[in-house]
């Protein structure tokens, strides 16, 4: 399957203000549902670059969100914002009081002077384990009281985006906001089928890509762990993908087609195998090896061999978190656009958050109960 942009499915003129945009992850999935974007704010130069080259006609700022003082022509109907993870992150020091965490109240000072409609907060899951320095209460509970005082009715909901169109198992947490109340009966978005890699990545197996450059830089992964033996195979044997770092943990690093990944992050590497493909679990030499962090470690670590290995290149990556294939992201060097995919919010699932919000709106301008076929879980109403 090749990954397009997705078509814009309403001719609503609802409109948009979003904060650390990123790679424009969360702004794709309401572009697709037809919101019009008046700004976008990163303070990541390349994530700005990157807006700038897909979406020129964006208005894309390049800012710290703590000066940012918003000049718009009309008042947005929906704030956005991808609150920066780091502090929270399970990948991070998990410091409650790290900076970052606190960034989400200039979030809430954008809403008090542009008073948007719809106030939309993403983060990791790990947020609702971590407590407030200043109040000791739960960084959720703040979150949302702090929403209340500015008179929004709140919701929030923990979404695993697989159920999402989205092939990853990675979690999020999602406030939302409503200035005038939510319209009567409204839910949150109800989890869909289970998504897996296979349309996303298939054809990248199959070597069916269009360009070379959209993969990474060829067969021939240079490892201290894993071997690429080099031996006789048969080329039509299938290309599976698997995990290349990390290899003390407990999965299987050889993964299925008709499961979706665990989170694509900017740590870990993925990549291909073909050809006599093993993987077994071997005990590390951690009195005469190289890069011991833990000598008193007893885990065994995994260890792939095969005819041949690849890294996923650039595209893989995008397409694991539902990029449109004619994205394209723009760096210095691979790590900075590693970073822009890894951090974004799936493009899918945010259009999932979008069609839901838009026909919230529209039931609300329209003096209706909230009407969408699908059914909530059990979401937090503050």
């Amino acid at each position: 399957m090749k990954t397009k942009t997705p078509k814009t499915k309403s001719s609503n003129t609802y409109s948009v203000l979003s904060l650390f945009s990123g790679a424009g992850g969360l702004d794709l999935g309401f572009e697709a549902e037809g919101f019009r974007l008046l700004a976008a704010i990163d303070n990541n130069p390349w994530c700005i670059k990157t807006l700038q080259k897909n979406r020129p006609q964006w208005n894309a700022i390049l800012g710290d969100l703590r000066s940012y003082q918003p000049q718009l022509d009309e008042q947005p109907d929906v704030l956005l914002a991808g609150v920066p993870c780091q502090g929270f992150s399970l990948g991070g020091d998990r410091n409650n009081r790290d900076p970052r965490n606190l960034l989400y109240k200039e979030v809430l000072r954008v809403a008090r002077i542009c008073q948007p409609r719809i106030v939309l907060i993403e983060n990791v899951l790990n947020l609702r384990a971590m407590t407030s320095p200043e109040t000791g209460r739960p960084f959720v509970e703040q979150i949302a009281t702090e929403l209340q005082q500015l008179g929004y009715e709140v919701l929030a909901d923990i979404f695993k985006v697989c159920h999402y169109g989205v092939p990853q198992t990675r979690r999020r947490f999602v406030f939302v906001g409503f200035r005038e109340g939510r319209p009567p009966r409204y839910f949150l978005p109800q989890p869909e089928e289970v998504t897996t890699i296979r349309e996303f990545l298939y054809n990248f197996a199959r070597e069916t890509v269009a360009k070379e450059s959209d993969r990474a830089s060829g067969w021939g992964f240079k490892s201290a762990v894993h071997v690429e033996t080099g031996e006789p195979f048969n080329p039509e044997e299938e290309v599976v993908p698997v995990r290349l770092s990390r290899t003390a943990s407990d999965g299987n690093p050889i993964r299925s087609f008709d499961a979706p990944f665990p989170a694509i992050d900017t740590a870990t590497v993925w990549g291909w195998a073909q050809g006599n493909v093993l993987a077994a679990r071997y005990p590390k030499d951690r009195s005469n090896g190289k890069f011991i962090r833990n000598p008193q470690a007893t885990v065994k670590l995994w260890r792939i061999s095969a005819s041949r290995l690849r890294a996923f290149g650039d595209r893989e990556y995008a397409r694991l978190q539902t990029f449109p294939d004619d994205w394209n992201f723009i760096g210095g060097n691979k790590r900075d656009i590693r970073q822009q995919i890894g951090n974004a919010v799936p493009v899918l699932f945010a259009q999932h958050l979008a069609r839901n919000i838009r026909i919230a709106l529209e039931c609300q301008d329209a003096g209706v109960p909230f009407f969408d076929k699908t059914a909530s879980g059990n979401p937090l109403l503050f």
